[in-house]
This record gives C-alpha cells, structure tokens and sequence, in this order.
C-alpha cells in the first residue's frame, strides 16, 4: 500500500524502560540495530498497526506498555535504489512512519523475539535514549533523529527514589523538564550499553 508520492505507511516504536532507556533490536543475521517498526496494513489505524508491530518483533501485548506520545506528522526516509526490488522501483521511494513512545509496564521476561514464525531480531538490549545513530542504516538517521528530538519533551522524570537512578542523576544531571525539541540538540552518539 503506496501513496501518490510512493511511501509506504510505516509505524515506529521507542519502547522505553522504568530507566528511560530505549529497546534496542539487533537486525536478524545482519551487524545493524534499530527500533521496532512495520508497515501498516490496509483498514488498520496507525496505533493498531503499533500493537500488532508489537507483538510480532518483540512479543509483547498492549497490557505490557502505556503509550506516552506519538509523532503528531508523517516522518518520511527515501530507500536508495539498491536496496529496492527492481518491479517496485519508480513506483516506490520509501517509507513514512508514525512514531510511538511506549513504557514498559511489563518485565524484560515479557518480550519474546521468536512471537512469530518470522522474526526481525536475533538479539536486543537496554540503550541510552539518545541512541548511537552511526549503528543505525545511514538513510534512517535523520528520520530516527527527528522522532527522538519530537518525543524527547515526553520522557518521564527520573524517580528519585529508585536507587539506580538517583545516582546517574547526582553524578551529571538532574532530571528536569525535557528541553524544547524545537531548540534542542541531541548528540548523534552515546555510548552503547552491554549486548
């Protein structure tokens, strides 16, 4: 299912722990990692289109997370030619997604990266929110780094009485309103956690 510009209807997701940390998916046989994400089918709402994308690439259900924001626009990425069938070029260009912020409400036991009979991932980890983009297939970045910078002013603050995160919170930062996406920043890269 194209538009008249050739973009296919996209969703991704942000999946967020109790740490603000982002789930992150190691592409199935490849070195690349990325968010969840998948086309939307004809008849399905962009958020019903999320939870099936959900659970096929990650096992989880909707009682596992709370939706926190979305994209309020369409953010498009061009496919370079060679990654496009040859019957599909000229008529398709790439895709354009609606972003979801989701919290886990559930246990990291909860996600099942084998939920389907055709997986997307062959590993995943916890990742700092501002995700180290050069890991990223180099015609998604910019579309992953206008999501982050969108979804950014709707992270929630860091509890104060967890005990992991009041030191990361005394040691650089204390955890006040996100900055404006429209003025801020972020760095392209952060270090990356344990696999």
């Amino acid at each position: 299912m194209l538009d008249r510009e050739g973009f296919r209807p996209n969703v991704g997701i942000v999946l967020l722990n109790a740490r603000n940390q982002v789930f992150w998916g190691k592409r199935l046989r490849t070195h690349s990692w990325q968010f969840p994400q998948g086309g939307i089918k004809y008849g399905e709402t962009p958020e019903q289109a999320m939870f099936r994308e959900l659970h096929e690439e990650v096992g989880l259900r909707p009682e596992h997370v709370k939706v926190l924001a979305r994209t309020r626009d369409w953010l498009r990425y061009e496919v370079p030619d060679h990654y496009i069938r040859r019957d599909a070029r000229g008529h398709y260009k790439g895709q354009k997604q609606i972003w979801f912020l989701l919290k886990l409400l559930g246990r990291d036991s909860d996600m099942n990266l084998r939920a389907t009979d055709h997986p997307e991932f062959d590993a995943w980890r916890w990742n700092d929110y501002w995700v180290p983009l050069d890991m990223v297939i180099e015609f998604k970045r910019d579309v992953y780094q206008m999501a982050l910078t969108e979804l950014a002013r709707f992270l929630p603050r860091a509890n104060p009485h967890n005990r992991y995160l009041r030191a990361g919170m005394r040691s650089h930062q204390r955890h006040e309103d996100p900055p404006d996406a429209a003025t801020f920043t972020p760095p392209t890269t952060t270090p990356g956690n344990r696999a």
